[in-house]
């Protein structure tokens, strides 16, 4: 009802304000459809800043929700999302402010499909569909590629004129099918399937031009997704452009950012890889030739050396020493000798000093008796015995005449 004012009886700011704030709590909650344009979560904040926007219109009205009811949103709730808001209309009279108070938040449009792939993703993700550890390298060289893409698409043509253009030899199995569409995943999937069945077939590339996030959702199917997870051949994701990142991604062996760039990985370039062995050969020639230089080096370094260069002079520095240890042996020798003669010498005069020869050799005799008995004694014989005189060189056979006995003997 509206207030009654004059110009005598003008209602107060506050009065105002609080039959604003009445009128809109008698609308109730509703439900509001719209884009979020700005998303403010303040830290230490229960409460999370909204602002709406009609997706026609430029007309926008903030939000505000609690933090447990966006925390909770899978996917998460982000700025562009389009949404389905179930809110109360609240009026602050101190700031003369209207916002929506959101009760139930609901993604819609291209957001609920976007929510049902970030789902798909967690899904697959908890069954280890993406472990790193499960996809395969790429054959250096392959005999034949695989290459599953729409009929007469640019996606085709980069794909083949590139490859051929890197490797000329190259072949390629192609299997077209629907790439947008209901029918796009089932069509890939059969065509894979044949590709997989293939021995000659060594990698299969399966790819697509850019488009919409809609036009890319057949290759976030659950279906195509598993399809690849389960194929024999090394699968490469080529679909859209960089920004693109379908499941496909995800699941496939490799992941290229376009068309171009799958051709570059399948198959080495031909220029870049002579310009390798090239330069590579050339490495091992320098290495070849350092090393022959080296060790030639080192033999010429051990052939100047004066063992190598004259071999005679080790045998002649040999023969002087063995000339000079022989000298040496002989003055050795000659000593050891002389010291023995001398040894000999005085032995032999200190026998020959008690040798009773020596004491003969003065004059003195040894006188016996015909029995060989020494005689000492003038009564140990008579005349006309036979005696034997014992002189320094012989004996003297003799009688005895007489005796004569000394007196003061």
């Amino acid at each position: 009802m509206a207030l009654a004012t004059s110009p005598e009886q003008p209602a107060p700011v506050r009065q105002v304000a609080n039959a604003i704030a009445g009128w809109i709590d008698r609308l109730g909650a509703i439900w509001v459809e719209g884009q979020v344009a700005q998303l403010n979560k303040r830290p230490g904040l229960q409460t999370v800043f909204m602002t709406l926007r009609d997706s026609v219109a430029d007309i926008s009205i903030p939000v505000t929700a609690s933090r447990t009811l966006v925390d909770s949103m899978n996917p998460p709730l982000v700025e562009g999302a389009s949404v389905l808001i179930h809110a109360r209309p609240t009026f602050y009279a101190n700031r003369g402010s209207l916002s929506l108070q959101a009760r139930e938040i609901r993604m819609v449009g291209l957001g609920e499909l976007l929510a049902q792939v970030e789902r798909r993703r967690q899904l697959l993700a908890a069954e280890g569909l993406f472990d790193p550890a499960l996809k395969r390298r790429l054959p250096f060289l392959p005999r034949r590629v695989g290459l599953v893409t729409a009929p007469g698409s640019a996606a085709e043509r980069d794909v083949l004129d590139n490859a051929r253009r890197r490797w000329p030899a190259v072949e390629f199995t192609v299997a077209h099918a629907t790439m947008q569409g209901p029918r796009a995943a089932g069509e890939v999937m059969e065509a894979l399937a044949r590709l997989d069945r293939d021995d000659e077939v060594e990698v299969v590339v399966i790819a697509r031009g850019g488009g919409s996030v809609e036009d890319l959702l057949p290759f976030s199917d659950e279906g195509l997704l598993r399809a690849v997870a389960k194929a024999r051949t090394p699968v490469v994701a080529a679909i859209g452009h960089e920004p693109d990142q379908p499941l496909l991604d995800l699941v496939a062996d490799v992941r290229a950012s376009t068309p171009t760039d799958a051709a570059k990985l399948v198959v080495p370039d031909v220029a870049a890889e002579a310009h390798g062995v090239a330069a590579a050969r050339e490495r091992l020639r320098s290495l070849v030739h350092a090393t022959l230089a080296r060790e030639q080096a080192g033999l010429d370094s051990l052939r100047s050396r004066p063992a190598l260069a004259d071999p005679r002079t080790l045998v002649d520095r040999r023969v002087d020493e063995l000339a000079a240890l022989r000298e040496r042996a002989r003055r050795c020798l000659g000593h050891q000798l002389d010291r023995a003669a001398d040894d000999i010498g005085h032995q032999r005069a200190r026998a020959r000093a008690l040798s009773p020869l020596a004491t003969l050799e003065r004059g003195y005799a040894v006188l016996q008796d015909a029995d060989g008995h020494v005689v000492t004694s003038v009564t140990a014989t008579r005349a006309g015995a036979a005696v034997s005189v014992r002189v320094a060189d012989g004996r003297i056979h003799a009688d005895v005449t007489s005796t004569h006995q000394e007196p003061d003997a």
